[in-house]
This record gives structure tokens, C-alpha cells and sequence, in this order.
């Protein structure tokens, strides 16, 4: 048994909790007088401008200001996303974002685990209990379910992260928002090839390119990724192909079509391990996993259009699109398994969806306001087959079933401006999500029929700015989360698990926005409590399979904290730096009562720092810093998955001759070579919680850009 999470550090751990002391207040002291320098520039020449770029963000359906929005939001850049990185995981970029925490083990089977204050740490593949957009378009299903295998984060141009509830605009997301956006055409035609080769047989290839003509503004690009991976049974490879034409009709009409494609013929995963199994040979491959064939194939494709007609006192926004997936997943259950739940699982998918938004900007009693109303909705379509695995090899056929979603989601949000530097908003939305399932294999099962989910999701927020370099903010919200159909799988054999219900989220947050001349730096601290939580389970007669079940409620709080700060020309300093302590209230199950334990997979702690230094002839260097707390990885808080602090470097040089531009950098990543868990599978059967990482690892390349 490991001690509580209460007790002191045990041996093993001690050296990160010194290190958590000075990696924290080493940072804040620096910061201090940064802060301080801003904010006496601002008092000593109020009438002096303050140089500061505005940043507006979509986040909240309307383009606004960073600094008027009452919620915490991050946004990263494409310099953050693309320069000298290896483009290939988007926890890459999203660990400098603080609350959320992002786990990669490479495994494209399972893709990176993303959670944002708790909320996605479930996931058993995919991002889960967050909403993901595309350029407007929601890459969320409607289940609440995300796969990101179709993104290509060489062509990312800017994420924006909303962290906390944000049901009122989105619905069926109880952890945030994200949002990525694509590189447009440029003004000027112009080519880029990007080569990128690395450690484990890594190779990826980048084409992209665009151009503008007239009303028209046209972009492509096409990439290619092949891995032999860290793990044994760890290969992947896959292709993205990706095409934005933008139309502007006129200064108030623009049309954008978006064409994504994604083939990933091989994505093979090698599975959990025990402690002393990760210990003893990190390199290997679960067994069974190796034996079964473990892994993916998809194909998918997607069409979509989006536009934006702009009215004198509004505007009216619409999208629709069309999306087809044929995948195939070969899990690690034995033949011997009863045939409805076999180890091969395939579907065909078709899920269109479409939305409308109306904007209005009009006076009310002399206020400014702007009000939002609008609806989304969304299909699925899926028909799902299992068959028996034999050594990788389709058998038997066990369970065919047609599973439809489909939600409807009508909301309004209104902001009204009390003064200058004093606004309100408050939206609410509501969602029906029916589920059905028909059954046709068992060809006796009685299991056939639907569920309707339903929920109103209120929420509002107020923000004062008092000077133009602080913002503060208060909201308060609901959400609402339903299972996915994966996550309603039914152990008794086909069609749905009636016991499992949605879950409730309610949350309160405050914090803080500071914009000076060289330092902008935030602060949000949150409560929020969960009920009817859905939590992954496995069953020792069905290996290999997660199952889901609800908890009674938990509770969360915590503290966030980011900024960036110009030490010196050329020479930035970034961070981030979360605290969470989440903890079970009411959860018993059939093997015992967890009332007062840790929910696991949540980090207490979690630091981020960058130094990076940009000099005018084309020089670049990064080194970056993430320390993690120690972890639970099971409801009875038995067994954790041990801290660890990792150090990165990444070099690059930019030279310029003509049309032509020429970038080589180079990426050296766990420069300690730190043993560490990438992933863990929560609540594991058999002990197999762990997915060890890459231990030291380097990547270089090149990028070549040609103006045409």
C-alpha cells in the first residue's frame, strides 16, 4: 500500500517536493518586481500610451478583446506551436497553458490525454468532457466525444484554450473549450517544405502552401508521419491532407470552405504495464497486446463551409458540414471472451452537423449591449460490429448494432456594458441528446431502444477593469456531460448500460488579467463540484475492455497561474503554474468506499517554465521545464504513478537570402533522460496502470519556404 496523499513525501519523492519549493517561488520572486515595474509605469505617466498588441479571441462566439472576457482563457501562438517543434502531439504546446495537464506516451492508438481542472483524466482514448472546433467547425461528436487524428498541428496557427464551464455556449462541455485555427492563404504566393527526422524511426514531411487572388485566398497543405515508436507494438503511421479557400464577396460577406482528410493505416498500441514490468524493461510491450495485434486503422473525411454575413448593428454566422469515418481497432481480449464482446471492433460513420448564430449590438436603456442567440446541431451514425480476436485476425462475429446520436443545442448569451470598464454577461442553453441503438446480432437480444439526455445550462460572468493594464473577473456555471456511446458499452452483453447516467458539473471562478509593457501574466482560482461523475472500471472476466460507472459527487479547487515577461531585448520568460485538489465525497462501489480519497490521474501540482531567446539575425533558442506532482492511478488510492521533472531544448536559425527562406533547427527532448509515466490507464485491471514515455529522445529538421 502507498501513503495517502495527506502524508509526507516518501523517499522517492522527496527530491521533487524540494524542487516543487524553489521552482515555485524562484519564478514569483523574479516576477514580483516585473509586475511591479508595469504597474509603476502605468502609475507614474497615466497619460502615456502603454505599447500593448490586443488580442482578440472567438472563445466566446463573439470576436472580443482577451482582457473583456469574464472567464479564464489562454491563448498560444504559432510560434508556440510550430517553431523547432516536432509538430506531431498537441501536448506539445498546450502543457505552457495552465489547469490543463496533457499526457503523451506516444501511443496514436490511444492519442494524447488532455484534462483541463480534472475533467478529461477518463478518457480511455480521445479527449473526452472537452469540446474541440477546427476553424468553427466542432470535431467534437455529439456524444461529447474527440478524436484528433485528423489534426495536423504543422498548419496550426493560434489555440485558444477556455478553461472551466462553458455549457452555456458550447454545451455537453463540462471541462472548456478548444479552439485551433489554420494558417490562411497569404497575401503574397508562397511554398513551404517542412523535413523533420528523429529518434525511434521518427520521419515527418510537410508540404503547405497558399496564395491570394483578388477576393480569394486559397491554402493546402499535405503531410506525412511514420514512427517505429519507443514501445515495442508502437509503430504509427498516418497521412493529413488538409484545403481552406476563403471568399470575401465583400467587406461584409465571406464564405470559407474546409476540406480535411486523414488516412492512418497503422497505429499500433502496446498497453499498460505494471511498476515492476515499466521498471524493470520501460521499452516493452504488454503480452497480450503484442500477441492480439493491438492497434488502429481510420480513414476519414470531412467537408465543411462556414460564413459570415455582417449586419450594420450584427452579424450572422452559420456553418454545416459532412463527416465520414471507417476505423477498425484490434484490443487486447482474448478470443475466449464472450462473442458481444469481442476484440475487434469496427464502424462506418456519418455525422453531419450544422449551426446558425445571430448577433445583435444595440443600445439597451443606454446601455451597450451585445446579445447572442443562436443553435447547434449534430448527428452520428454509426454501425458497430465486434468480432472475436484471433492473434490480430477477424473471427467470429459477436455483435452488430446501428447506434445513433443526435443533439440539439439552442442558446442565448447576452453582455451588457454598465460602464466602460464594468460589463455583465449571463447566457443559459439547452441540450437534448437522444441516443438509440438497434441490434441486430445477437440476433435475440433484447437490448434495442433510446435514451433522451436533457439539461439546462445556466451561466454568467461580470468583469471590471479598473486601469487599462487590469482586468478582474467573477462567473459561475453549470454543465452538463453525457456518457459516450463507448463509454455506454454494456457489460451484460449488447446494446446500452442503463446504469449509467449523465454527469453534473457546477463551477465559481475568479481571477485576474495583467497587461504591462513588458510582463502579461494571469490568475484564476476555481471551485467546482462534480455529481454523478463518470469513472472508468475494468472487470477481471473481460480483460482488455473499460467499462463506465457513475460517482456520487466530488469536489475540486484550485489555483492557476501564467505570464510572460521581457527580461532582456529578445530574451522572454514563461510560465505556468497549477495547483488542483480533487477528492471523492461520495463514492462507493462493490469493492469498497472511497468518501475522502484522491480521484486519481489528477496531479496536485503541475509547473511549466521556458526561457526563450530570439536574436534579429535569425537565432533562436528555447529550453523549457515541466515538473509534475506525483499521482493516483485507482479509486482506492493504492498505487500512484511516481513525479518526475523534465528538461527540453530547442535550437533554431532563420536565414534569409531573397525569396527564399532557410530555417534548420534541432529538438532535444528529457535531456536527464527522467523515467516517467506518459499515460496511465485509471483503475486497471491486474496492475497494468503504467505507459512508460521516451526517455532522452532528439529530433532536427528543415523548413524551406519559397515566396512565388
Amino acid at each position: 500500500m502507498v501513503a495517502p496523499a495527506s502524508s509526507q513525501c516518501s523517499a522517492q519523492a522527496r527530491g521533487l517536493c524540494h524542487r516543487r519549493r524553489w521552482v515555485v517561488a524562484f519564478p514569483l520572486a523574479l516576477l514580483a518586481p516585473a509586475l511591479v515595474h508595469a504597474q509603476r509605469g502605468s502609475q507614474e505617466a497615466p497619460n502615456s500610451p502603454i505599447d500593448i498588441e490586443p488580442i482578440v479571441v472567438t472563445a466566446t462566439r463573439l470576436p472580443e478583446r482577451l482582457g473583456d472576457v469574464p472567464a479564464a482563457l489562454s491563448v498560444v501562438d504559432r510560434r508556440e506551436i510550430q517553431e523547432a517543434r516536432l509538430t506531431v502531439g498537441a501536448d506539445e504546446s498546450l502543457k505552457r497553458v495552465p489547469g490543463v495537464f496533457a499526457q503523451s506516451s506516444d501511443n496514436f492508438a490511444q492519442d494524447v490525454r488532455i484534462q483541463i481542472r480534472g475533467f478529461g483524466t477518463r478518457a480511455a482514448f480521445g479527449v473526452r468532457e472537452i469540446k474541440v472546433l477546427v476553424d468553427g467547425l466542432p470535431e467534437t461528436l455529439p456524444d461529447g466525444h474527440t478524436e484528433l487524428d485528423a489534426v495536423d498541428l504543422g498548419v496550426i496557427e493560434r489555440v485558444e484554450v477556455l478553461r472551466g464551464s462553458a455549457s452555456s455556449l458550447y454545451g455537453n462541455a463540462a471541462g472548456g473549450v478548444i479552439q485551433l485555427f489554420t494558417e490562411d492563404g497569404p497575401d503574397h504566393p508562397a511554398l513551404s517544405t517542412r523535413l523533420t527526422g528523429g529518434s525511434f524511426g521518427l520521419q515527418k514531411y510537410l508540404v503547405k502552401g497558399g496564395r491570394r487572388s483578388g477576393q480569394l485566398r486559397s491554402f493546402a497543405s499535405g503531410s506525412f508521419l511514420q514512427l517505429d515508436g519507443y514501445r515495442d507494438q508502437s509503430a504509427a503511421r498516418s497521412g493529413i491532407v488538409n484545403a481552406k479557400l476563403r471568399y470575401d464577396r465583400d467587406e461584409r460577406t465571406d464564405v470559407t470552405v474546409l476540406l480535411n482528410a486523414v488516412d492512418a493505416p497503422a497505429a499500433e498500441d502496446a498497453g499498460g504495464l505494471t511498476r515492476a514490468e515499466a521498471d524493470a524493461n520501460p521499452r516493452q510491450a504488454s503480452r497480450l497486446n503484442v500477441q492480439l495485434d493491438a492497434g488502429e486503422e481510420v480513414q476519414q473525411g470531412r467537408l465543411g463551409l462556414v460564413g459570415h454575413h455582417r449586419l450594420p448593428s450584427g452579424e450572422i454566422s452559420a456553418y454545416v458540414y459532412g463527416l465520414y469515418r471507417d476505423f477498425s481497432n484490434r484490443l487486447p481480449i482474448p478470443p475466449a471472451t464472450p462473442p458481444e464482446q469481442g476484440g475487434i471492433v469496427a464502424f462506418h460513420r456519418f455525422s453531419p452537423g450544422a449551426g446558425v448564430r445571430y448577433a445583435l449590438a444595440t443600445p439597451l436603456l443606454h446601455w451597450a449591449q451585445q446579445l447572442t442567440a443562436g443553435v447547434d446541431v449534430q448527428h452520428q451514425d454509426d454501425e458497430r460490429r465486434r468480432f472475436a480476436n484471433v492473434n490480430g485476425e477477424r473471427g467470429a462475429l459477436g455483435l452488430r448494432q446501428r447506434e445513433r446520436v443526435t443533439s440539439v443545442g439552442p442558446y442565448v448569451r447576452a453582455t451588457v456594458f454598465l460602464r466602460d470598464d464594468l460589463s455583465v454577461s449571463g447566457g443559459v442553453r439547452y441540450d437534448s441528446v437522444r441516443f438509440d441503438v438497434d441490434v441486430a446480432v445477437p440476433s435475440n437480444s433484447s437490448s434495442a431502444g433510446g435514451r433522451t439526455l436533457e439539461e439546462w445550462s445556466p451561466g454568467g460572468g461580470v468583469r471590471y477593469t479598473p486601469w487599462v493594464w487590469l482586468s478582474l473577473f467573477a462567473d459561475a456555471g453549470t454543465a452538463f456531460q453525457v456518457p459516450t456511446t463507448t463509454e455506454l458499452a454494456n457489460p451484460s452483453g449488447a446494446g446500452f448500460n442503463p446504469d449509467v447516467d449523465p454527469q453534473t458539473a457546477t463551477s465559481y471562478e475568479i481571477g485576474a488579467r495583467a497587461d504591462g509593457d513588458r510582463v502579461h501574466a494571469g490568475a484564476a482560482a476555481f471551485f467546482l463540484e462534480v455529481t454523478d461523475e463518470l469513472i472508468p472500471f475494468e472487470l477481471a472476466a473481460q480483460p482488455g475492455r473499460t467499462f463506465f460507472r457513475n460517482a456520487g459527487r466530488s469536489r475540486r479547487y484550485g489555483l492557476e497561474l501564467d505570464w510572460r515577461a521581457q527580461l532582456l531585448p529578445g530574451l522572454q520568460w514563461a510560465s505556468a503554474v497549477t495547483f488542483i485538489d480533487a477528492e471523492f465525497r461520495d463514492y462507493t462501489t462493490n469493492q469498497g468506499t472511497f468518501d475522502g480519497n484522491d480521484e486519481p490521474g489528477i496531479p496536485s501540482w503541475q509547473v511549466y517554465q521556458e526561457i526563450a531567446y530570439r536574436h534579429s539575425r535569425g537565432v533562436f533558442a528555447a529550453v523549457e521545464a515541466f515538473l509534475v506532482e506525483r499521482y493516483f492511478v485507482d479509486d482506492a488510492n493504492a498505487n500512484r504513478s511516481p513525479g518526475y521533472a523534465l528538461c527540453n531544448l530547442r535550437l533554431g536559425y532563420t536565414r534569409t537570402a531573397g525569396a527564399w527562406a532557410i530555417e534548420p533547427f534541432l529538438g532535444l527532448n528529457n535531456l536527464a533522460g527522467e523515467r516517467y509515466d506518459g499515460r496511465v490507464r485509471l483503475n486497471a485491471q491486474n496492475g497494468r496502470f503504467f505507459e512508460p514515455a521516451p526517455r532522452f529522445n532528439a529530433y532536427g529538421g528543415l523548413l524551406v519556404t519559397a515566396r512565388l
